[in-house]
C-alpha cells in the first residue's frame, strides 16, 4: 500500500475541502401566469400553472 511522500499543507487541504462545501444560490424565475417567483421546471405554488396550463390545484392558506 502506497503512502504520501510529503505531508499536504493546510492550504492544499483546505482548497480540496472547499469544493464540497460550495453553496449555489437558488435560481428563481417568474411565473408566466401570475409573475410569482418559482423554481424552474416546477409548477407555481401560488397559481398552480406550469408551461401555460393548469398543472396542480393552487395551495390556499387556512387561517
Amino acid at each position: 500500500m502506497s503512502l504520501p511522500k510529503r505531508k499536504k499543507t493546510p492550504s492544499k487541504r483546505d482548497m480540496r475541502r472547499a469544493n464540497h462545501d460550495k453553496v449555489t444560490p437558488v435560481q428563481l424565475v417568474a411565473c408566466q401566469n401570475c409573475g410569482e417567483a418559482t423554481l424552474p421546471h416546477r409548477a407555481c405554488a401560488a397559481c398552480g400553472h406550469y408551461k401555460g396550463r393548469k398543472a396542480v390545484p393552487a395551495k390556499t392558506s387556512t387561517s
